[in-house]
């Protein structure tokens, strides 16, 4: 789950982070109203949405007095910014975050992530900061210190010293350093982030360390530990189907293929997404039902599918372990008489009850197609989108 800036900075500001003061606002005279409240004279208008890139789609403007915030804020406000993450259709500002303004003396990026490999924090760090860290790994990755912290030991004096080092700190902001990192270590570990990125994190004039932006992501699996975390929730940043999905403790990531995927199982959903690839199309979306999906669960699994105009068939790939393959099939023909299916249906079963399965689809009387395996199943509904087409 993501969150906005202005949450980020709060949740950093309890863990005794510096970061400049502000508040976010959901309309022009609510930011002016904020703008008073800080000190000034200079202030930083942002917009929130849950991507980054903001500044260069004119999402962050720096302005000198109150007159130009108003601008600013009625300028971003209800804008769609198009960034390098949104995708071209972009997201719609719908709040604003109002910042009193910083004097800059350098630049630096720093994050942690769960590295899955290793099942470790990974920490990044670099000189570079205010750039997309992609560019600065692939033209200059010399400037780029990347270590992984060992989780029987935690985060150590000398992890900070050796970022310090790395980031050129001297004096002041070198003494500070010890307890910034080591504390955004605490609220990564302690709120089961999986992503804490702060780009730019600056050191102002007078040698201090400052979270200038941050951005944090956290593990879905571990929400109900953080009521707390989940209450920062915003869903009109979200795709509505996956919204849906989630109510029916449905996995769904909406994608830009025409075919869409009902699978049981993550693996199994990726390994059928790339052999549409392979076929020559695309997946529309993962779905993954689990392990106890009901035939009522599949119903809405198709209503979400098809949700997504760009379907233009569905490949229903089920290896029946847990999950039995005639509670599939009854969802499957239940689904397609509900909701009037007209499109290519393939449908492949294997595994727990697949006799009673295939029984069920066959005496439907609907217009399923059977598949032997998963490699029959691609060619066979990437060949009847086409046929459909």
């Amino acid at each position: 789950m993501d969150i906005h800036e202005h949450q980020a900075k709060q949740l950093l500001k309890q863990y005794d982070i510096p970061t400049p003061t502000g508040k976010p606002a959901f309309s022009v005279d609510e930011a002016l109203q904020v703008a008073k409240d800080l000190p000034g004279p200079v202030y930083v208008v942002k917009a929130q949405i849950h991507a980054g890139g903001r500044g260069k789609a004119g999402g962050v403007k720096v302005v000198k007095d109150l007159n130009a915030l108003k601008s600013a804020a009625d300028e971003i406000l209800g804008k769609k910014l198009v960034t390098h993450q949104t995708g071209p259709q972009g997201k719609l500002v719908q709040r604003l975050y109002i910042e009193d303004g910083c004097e800059i003396s350098s630049e630096f990026y720093f994050s942690m992530v769960v590295d899955r490999a290793s099942s470790r924090v990974s920490v990044i760090a670099s000189t570079e900061g205010g750039m997309d860290i992609e560019k600065v790994a692939e033209e200059t990755p010399e400037k780029i210190l990347s270590f992984n912290i060992d989780p029987t030991i935690g985060f150590q004096p000398f992890h900070s010293r050796l970022i310090a080092n790395s980031l050129q700190l001297e004096g002041q902001s070198f003494k500070q350093a010890g307890q910034f990192f080591s504390q955004l270590y605490k609220l990564f570990t302690e709120k089961d982030a999986s992503l804490l990125e702060i780009n730019p994190l600056v050191l102002t004039a007078n040698n201090n360390l400052i979270a200038l932006d941050a951005k944090m992501s956290f593990d879905n699996n571990a929400l109900y530990r953080h009521p707390e975390i989940l209450s920062l929730r915003d869903e009109t940043e979200e795709d509505p189907a996956e919204i849906i999905a989630s109510k029916f403790d449905l996995a769904y990531i909406k994608l830009d293929g025409t075919i869409g995927c009902l699978v049981n199982g993550a693996g199994l959903a990726m390994a059928t997404m790339d052999i549409i690839k392979l076929k020559g199309s695309s997946p529309a979306n993962f779905l993954d039902v689990g392990g106890s999906a009901t035939k009522e669960k599949v119903t809405e699994a198709f209503k979400i599918i098809l949700s997504d105009k760009a379907v233009e068939g569905i490949l229903v790939n089920i290896f029946g372990g847990i999950m039995r393959c005639d509670i599939i099939a009854a969802g499957v023909v239940a689904a397609a008489k509900a909701l009037s299916l007209s499109k290519p249906l393939v449908v492949r079963l294997a595994g727990t009850n697949v006799e009673e399965g295939k029984k069920i689809l066959n005496d439907s009387g609907l217009k399923i197609t059977p598949a032997d395996d998963l490699d029959d199943a691609a060619v066979k509904i990437v060949s009847a989108v086409k046929e459909s087409a």
